[in-house]
């Protein structure tokens, strides 16, 4: 990773060159996470079906454009805090869980999907917080109001699932 000696504080600071590299490895899997989400997201939009569907598919394609504008921040922050942001040869998929499933009407194993990937979200940008504290106060507060967005999808998909359950 690349470093400086113009800055003499905080995390661009040559003394927390390991930090930065700890906060960079978070954000990457933060920027990871939302990319395979915004797949993820468009994927079940468009497999869905049915009249209780239509409501739900919507809602994830006003989310993908959240989702985008999330990762693309973590993008921006990594490569200003000297690192590089990930090209797709990088890309390892985890979300096993948000999978279209084979039945297009199956609404709720969509929202659980979501629910489970949000809730994933909220976790590691919680530690991503916490490792910033005191140290990165910009990523900090750039990671802050995307966990508000992030607590937001998760409630209101909380009250699909009451729903259709």
């Amino acid at each position: 990773m690349a470093t400086t000696k113009h800055a003499g504080a905080g995390i661009l600071a040559e003394a927390n060159a390991a930090k930065r590299e700890e906060i960079v490895e978070l954000l990457t899997q933060a920027y990871w996470m939302e990319i395979e989400t915004v797949m993820s997201y468009l994927a079940n939009a468009s497999n869905l079906d049915g009249i209780r569907a239509e409501e739900i598919a919507e809602a994830l394609d006003e989310d993908v454009d959240e989702e985008l504008g999330h990762a693309r921040a973590f993008a921006r922050r990594i490569k200003e805090l000297y690192g590089t942001p990930p090209g797709s040869a990088e890309f390892t998929a985890t979300q096993s869980f948000l999978q279209p499933p084979a039945d297009p009407a199956d609404v709720a194993t969509v929202i659980r999907g979501v629910i489970e990937a949000e809730s994933g979200a909220i976790a590691h940008y919680n530690r991503i917080i916490e490792a910033c504290d005191g140290v990165d106060w910009a990523t900090q507060d750039m990671v802050i109001e995307i966990l508000r967005d992030e607590e937001g999808h998760l409630r209101k998909f909380e009250r699909y699932l009451r729903e259709f359950e």
